[in-house]
């Protein structure tokens, strides 16, 4: 590759000089109308006519070659760059297997998601409410929520498509359940009249369960928006 490198300048160089020589020896050069064309591209340099033979301007061909032109006393010097050859790293990566990268959360099942977990979070706000404020209610009141929150659930069960979207959707699931079972605990408290648990406001703060409850569920608010998946314990 070298070598043919070096032979292209000096090939080039060799141009030069008969150019030089045939002006000197010939007539006046006339200018070509013909039209220059390198590797397929149609470039702008004048071509020089002399007595049938064309020419072109050693500083328009390094133009055209991306070359370099260097006037020296004695010589004059034209460099065209060559291609150069791919490292062994390069053709490592060209001939390597294309990696397969894991697709992540679709954005449909992540948008339903965060539904999900709205109707999820509003759940338990009453639940909340009822405890903290004492509130009767009714089995209608509780079955609603419970509702809204299973069917947010179901419309984003259907929209899964990949895997991630599946893990995260048993994470959700196991949310879902935990505090379907919390809830109804505190509805049955609530109806059995048992203030320790329905009635003083403390009972949320040490409240492990619903602690785990918010936990799981702020971090499965965050995974959704990123839309990679990930795990927590708090979801288990």
């Amino acid at each position: 590759m070298r070598a043919r490198a070096h032979l292209r300048v000096l090939l080039s160089f060799a141009f030069v000089l008969s150019l030089a020589g045939v002006l000197l020896a010939q007539g006046t050069p006339e200018k070509s109308d013909k039209t220059f064309v390198v590797n397929g591209k149609t470039v702008s340099a004048d071509l020089l006519d002399v007595d049938g033979r064309l020419f072109v301007d050693v500083q328009s061909l390094a133009q055209i070659t991306n070359g370099t032109v260097t006037v020296e006393p004695d010589r004059i010097v034209l460099t065209i760059p060559t291609s150069s050859t791919p490292t062994p790293a390069a053709n490592t990566a060209t001939n390597a297997e294309p990696q397969q990268t894991v697709p992540g959360m679709s954005k449909d099942f992540a948008t339903l998601s965060i539904g999900s977990l709205a109707e999820m979070r509003e759940w338990r706000g009453a639940i909340g409410t009822m405890i903290t404020y004492g509130l009767a209610v009714s089995s209608g009141w509780a079955q609603s929520y419970h509702d809204r929150a299973q069917q947010a659930l179901e419309q984003a069960t259907v929209a899964a498509a990949t895997d991630s979207d599946r893990d995260a959707l048993s994470l959700l699931r196991n949310e879902f359940d935990t505090l379907s079972a919390w809830a109804s605990d505190a509805i049955a408290a609530r109806q059995a009249l048992n203030g320790a648990k329905t009635i003083d406001p403390n009972s949320l703060q040490n409240d492990q369960t619903l602690a785990k409850i918010t936990d799981c569920s702020q971090f499965l608010s965050a995974m959704l928006v990123s839309g990679v998946f990930a795990d927590n314990s708090n979801c288990h």
